[in-house]
């Protein structure tokens, strides 16, 4: 093996990025976190099992159990639960909201991690495009059916997982469903677009509610370029990340966002934000549209047959 240099070890530190210094405790406090049987949401989940109570909510029931019987052992938290969360159909999403609901009386903190990423063309059980439905709607119908219980637990935190790529990204409001033409990159930017404009229209409403703007917050982020499985769809990607797995944030690395949102106590009153290696970071133009953001949300109301005000 070649000698570990200076410079090998700052540019490792600098690829690494923020990491999440808060030490809150979540005792007494329930967690759902979607896609947490692997990479990020797993490494999140881990994390977060070592505070308090955590809902692994995932489509692969088997590879779920698996995570969480390894979380578990670790953290020596037997709660960490796992319930089948499918978010490529409406019909599953209702019913794992219908059974949370009537088991647990609280939560606090919703991670809407799931995602999926250059699928090649195909739709979801109800006709949606698969990145917008999965990553998009998806997270967006399972925060409209939990939302009442976040607010009865309030103080409540929604963290939604978008990424750098919402740069990327255009709301196509004339080919939503992208069968007018489709690009498979290019349909993982405007999901991930649709990420931040959801969070920012959602902290706008919920700041509109609440008496007190801290009882209630809802942040987007970018996780930072993760060695993980989010790039199987995609041979060349999957040879890329291999070769330049160096330049690339661990799993661990990459959850460190995710976790500072959920818990970090100097953002108990922030809201509507869009942060990166657990700081404030840049949105584009188009994230921070609000006459798109309130266009996207009535559009998406309307797909999941849904009133929302």
């Amino acid at each position: 093996p070649r000698p570990v240099t200076a410079a090998t070890l700052s540019c490792r530190r600098y690829v690494a990025g923020g990491q999440c210094k808060s030490t809150a405790k979540l005792e007494g406090k329930v967690v759902i976190i979607t896609g947490a049987n692997t990479g990020i949401g797993k490494e999140t989940a881990r994390d977060l099992a070592r505070r308090g109570k955590v809902v692994v909510a995932c489509r692969d029931i088997a590879k779920a159990e698996a995570a969480a019987s390894e979380i578990r052992a670790e953290t020596g938290n037997q709660q960490v639960i796992v319930k089948k969360l499918d978010l490529a159909d409406t019909k599953s999403i209702r019913e794992f909201a219908e059974r949370f609901l009537a088991e647990e009386k609280e939560l606090h903190i919703l991670i809407n991690n799931a995602g999926v990423m250059l699928c090649p063309y195909s739709k979801t059980a109800d006709g949606f495009e698969m990145h917008l439905g999965v990553n998009h709607l998806g997270h967006f119908l399972l925060t409209f059916l939990l939302l009442e219980r976040l607010k009865q637990s309030a103080p409540a935190r929604i963290v939604n997982v978008s990424s750098l790529a919402h740069h990327g990204g255009r709301i196509r409001f004339h080919d939503l469903h992208g069968e007018k033409s489709y690009n498979r990159g290019l349909a993982y930017c405007h999901s991930k677009l649709a990420n931040v404009l959801f969070t920012r229209e959602l902290a706008r409403r919920l700041q509109g509610k609440s008496q007190r703007r801290a009882e209630f917050t809802a942040n987007a982020l970018h996780p930072g370029s993760v060695h993980s499985e989010l790039v199987r769809h995609s041979f060349v990607m999957t040879w890329l990340w291999k070769v330049f797995s160096f330049f690339l944030k661990t799993p661990w690395e990459g959850a460190q966002t995710s976790i500072y949102c959920a818990v970090a106590e100097e953002l108990d009153s922030v809201t509507g934000q869009y942060f990166s290696d657990c700081q404030p970071a840049y949105v584009s133009p188009r994230g921070r549209d609000d006459e798109t953001a309130k266009k996207l949300w009535s559009v998406s109301c309307e797909l999941l047959g849904i009133q929302w005000d």
